[in-house]
């Protein structure tokens, strides 16, 4: 727990009862703020120098408008497949994902979201994260493949109800619902139910103001039609961030569309470098036509 979590869950809890639209904009801050800037690990290092770098300012987005994000691209450009980083990460984390599918001729494209890795600022969205992946889509053209981790799941299949298209969607340690983040911090910090609801109602009235229903629309089985194309997801039966349930939320959603294949003994994080873990990602990429749905496949 943050050593500030005491003094912040009393203000919270006293201001909602007083002054709920402060009090959920103060809670708003408090959980678009990542948990530390991650660091690049050595043996994400040498991938990430042969990428080219690049920046690019977001043009929409209400709050979002404006910001700077770092940018990573391999490849000729040919086949664009996307990774998208989760919570308190940073791109380099999806390295060997990035290794592994330059190899076979594809060009994967990555972003640190702001606040993360080494983009400016100290805080992100779901709104935010959806209007880089528009960004980066108007740019690279539709998706071959978009690949996800943890949180990073949840704001792409946001983005891609969203105008943004792929042929084929990979979640890794799946977090499927927003209710599920909004459940973790209140139970965190220790906050009052009335705390979520300022925090919704001001998400709603602020950072979306325009869009009818958004906090709807932010769970990942939300319409799951609009997807129309198949999900591969692979979920460690010993994940400790978010549980294999969440995988199965969209299992259940997509129907057979969807395969979930759990792993054990690699946790939330060392999946994404797992040899065993990256070959399915990566056959299921690069497969030439779909692959037969709807199994849920145990791995050793």
């Amino acid at each position: 727990m943050h050593p500030m979590a005491p003094l912040v869950r009393t203000f919270l809890n006293a201001a909602v009862r007083v002054a709920p639209g402060p009090a959920g904009r103060l809670a708003f801050h408090v959980f678009v703020r990542p948990l530390g800037r991650a660091r690049p690990k050595p043996e994400e290092r040498a991938v990430m120098a042969a990428a080219r770098v690049g920046r690019l300012r977001l043009r929409s987005g209400g709050d979002a408008r404006g910001k700077e994000v770092v940018t990573y691209e391999w490849g000729d450009g040919r086949r664009p497949v996307l990774l998208v980083h989760g919570w308190s990460s940073r791109a380099s984390r999806l390295g060997a994902l990035a290794e592994a599918l330059l190899a076979r001729g594809y060009s994967p494209v990555a972003f640190d979201a702001p606040g993360h890795g080494d983009s400016p600022g100290r805080a992100s969205n779901i709104v935010e994260y959806r209007e880089i992946i528009r960004e980066l889509h108007a740019r690279h053209g539709d998706f071959h493949a978009v690949v996800a981790h943890s949180f990073g799941v949840l704001a792409a299949l946001f983005a891609l109800r969203d105008g943004v298209r792929t042929a084929r969607f990979a979640g890794l340690g799946a977090v499927g619902s927003f209710a599920f983040l909004t459940a973790g911090f209140r139970e965190r910090l220790g906050v009052d139910e009335r705390v979520v609801r300022a925090l919704r109602a001001h998400v709603e009235r602020r950072i979306a103001p325009d869009e009818p229903g958004v906090w709807h629309r932010f769970e990942a089985d939300h319409e799951p039609e609009a997807l129309g194309a198949p999900l591969l997801l692979l979920h460690d039966e010993d994940d400790d961030m978010a549980p294999p349930s969440q995988s199965r939320l969209l299992v259940r959603a997509h129907g057979d569309r969807a395969r979930l294949v759990a792993t054990r003994g690699l946790g939330h994080r060392r999946i994404l470098k797992d040899p065993d873990a990256v070959a399915r990602v990566v056959e299921f990429v690069t497969a030439p036509a779909a692959e037969p749905s709807g199994e849920r496949v145990a791995a050793g």
